[in-house]
């Protein structure tokens, strides 16, 4: 049942980052792949120490620190490419995700600030700022910067990137205990992008979480109406695993059983 409710969460995020993406690289492997890659890196290391560093050889230092998990050494060279390569947001977006795995979240939050001071409404530093926001119990203050951002998209013409901030900021309301406020945010989704499964697929959890499992297997049979040709398998395995979970539980409307002869109020 949670497998079945992660992998239905996936799909509304859409591979976002609630939170955190994979990095490049990975683990390395066995004690020989991991020789072979601290190879290339020291020979990288001193090439790109001199005049011959190209972005491309820099790009690559910093996939094998990461893949070798020498996030500090890794964070350094971050550093600079970033500044030197402001356009490319996704650089200061990893130097944040490197600092809050080195345990240095004001220093992440600091990046993550910049990055949405040049765009305001970035859907991965949102997800990364709130998730560190939480972390240190400032929902309050993670829910009204998604809020603002989501209220700029969704001026009429609404713009694509209302439906990535809108989910995070369901997500948000339900976590501090506003499901009702949660859902509100859902049905304009789903009327906005009448065409997108998330809004739906967001609701339906939503909506299982809180035992209404048959109105959220409608909600799953309308989002696979949406994509009949393209039904993700993940969708009949929630599907099937909240029918059963249905059945299990005890229902509303069953006579009770009378109490043991022991158990009742002697005459």
């Amino acid at each position: 049942m949670l497998a079945a409710a992660a992998g239905l969460a996936g799909l509304c995020l859409g591979g976002g980052l609630w939170l955190g993406r994979q990095q490049a690289g990975g683990k390395s492997g066995g004690s020989g792949s991991r020789a072979a890659l601290e190879q290339q890196l020291a020979a990288l290391t001193q090439q790109n120490g001199g005049e011959a560093a190209t972005p491309e050889s820099q790009q690559r230092q910093l996939e094998l620190l990461i893949a070798l998990e020498r996030k500090a050494e890794a964070a350094a060279l971050l550093e600079t490419l970033a500044d030197q390569q402001p356009q490319r947001w996704g650089l200061r977006l990893l130097l944040a995700e490197l600092k809050r795995d080195l345990g240095d979240t004001s220093g992440a939050s600091r990046e993550l600030r910049q990055l949405l001071n040049q765009q305001p409404d970035q859907i991965e530093a949102l997800q990364l700022l709130s998730l560190i926001l939480l972390e240190q119990g400032q929902g309050t203050a993670a829910r009204q910067r998604v809020q603002l951002s989501f209220d700029r998209l969704n001026k009429p013409p609404v713009k694509a990137e209302a439906l990535g901030v809108g989910l995070l900021l369901a997500e948000l309301l339900d976590k501090q205990g506003s499901p009702g406020q949660a859902e509100a945010v859902l049905i304009k989704l789903a009327t906005a992008f009448a065409a997108d499964q998330r809004p739906l697929l967001a609701r339906a959890l939503l909506l299982q979480q809180r035992g209404q499992v048959a109105q959220a297997q409608q909600l799953l049979a309308q989002a696979k109406s949406l994509k009949p040709a393209q039904v993700d398998p993940k969708l009949d395995q929630v599907a099937s695993a909240w029918g059963m979970a249905a059945l299990k539980a005890p229902s509303a409307s069953a006579p009770a059983k009378p109490a043991p002869l022991s158990d009742r109020d002697s005459p």
